[in-house]
């Protein structure tokens, strides 16, 4: 928000204080508080096809944002997404393909800047999960294909959009509740979502002095296609109805914490996260 690193040498004699002395005075005001946040801006979004990925699509384009869509192989839930962006009158490309490939990952960005010229905010929000009740049941396969597609491709992501991004520009990334209090019967995908954490805050410092901010979301119990695509029917019947406010949050409960972290309304924060979780109390 301001280039100046440092306020002048001054001092007032009485506390609180009077603002109208002070110089320069505290910005208490910003020139787009009203209307859309990320105006003429280009984000990616992982896993973007569905459930958090499409809410938060759906809410960049609402505040002016093209976006990318890069999903697995959910082709009319992509297409869907991309006919939600454009509602909202902005351009959006849909992207196929398994994000556990660095060739892949380079590909995205490559089309991204390709087709928009431009990259300001990477969403990396893919993720996958196969409950296990015995920690010995966890397979080299299965642990492999998690930490591939929920913390390998945000590296390659990253990595590859970096030379694009400048001063201004935002990394999201996607982790849980899971990485704050454990899971049980998630113990590799809750390892992975702690690995997001860690990686989260690393970034932050190393990007700092650029100018590019990196923070995340921590969501807790939200109704997404991955929890039918996981949990057994007698599970998804209670899904959520643990936490404080007694069930399920929705993605679009979940998305203005990602246009908050996109937009200059967050510009003093890097290395933080977010929690829509339903009200679990949680160590940050």
């Amino acid at each position: 928000m301001s280039d100046q690193q440092s306020k002048p040498a001054q001092s007032q004699s009485s506390q609180p204080g009077k603002e109208h002395e002070m110089h320069p005075e505290p910005k208490v005001e910003r020139s787009n508080a009203i209307g859309p946040k990320l105006k003429g801006k280009v984000a990616l979004i992982t896993g973007g096809d569905s459930g958090i990925g499409r809410a938060v699509a759906v809410a960049f384009a609402q505040h002016g944002a093209n976006v990318v869509i890069s999903y697995l192989d959910e082709d009319k839930d992509a297409l869907e997404t991309r006919k939600m962006v454009e509602d909202q009158g902005q351009k959006a490309l849909i992207i196929k393909g398994d994000v556990r490939s660095a060739v892949h990952c380079n590909e995205l960005i490559d089309k991204a800047i390709g087709e928009f010229g431009q990259l300001d905010i990477v969403v990396n929000n893919a993720a996958k999960q196969f409950p296990k009740e015995n920690f010995e049941d966890i397979s080299e396969s299965q642990l492999a294909e998690t930490f591939e597609t929920n913390i390998f491709s945000f590296f390659y992501i990253s990595k590859a959009a970096l030379p694009h991004l400048k001063k201004g520009s935002s990394i999201i990334n996607t982790s849980s509740v899971t990485a704050y209090r454990g899971s049980d019967h998630l113990i590799d995908y809750a390892s992975t979502k702690g690995a997001i954490v860690s990686f989260t805050r690393s970034l932050a410092k190393n990007l700092a002095s650029k100018g590019i901010r990196v923070n995340g979301v921590a969501p807790g119990p939200i109704w997404t296609p991955l929890i039918p695509a996981t949990f057994s029917k007698e599970h998804v019947d209670e899904f959520g109805t643990d936490v404080p406010l007694g069930r399920p949050g929705e993605p679009v409960e979940v998305a203005p914490s990602y246009v908050f972290l996109a937009s200059e309304d967050s510009s003093y924060m890097t290395g933080q996260f977010l929690h829509p979780n339903g009200g679990e109390i949680i160590n940050t």
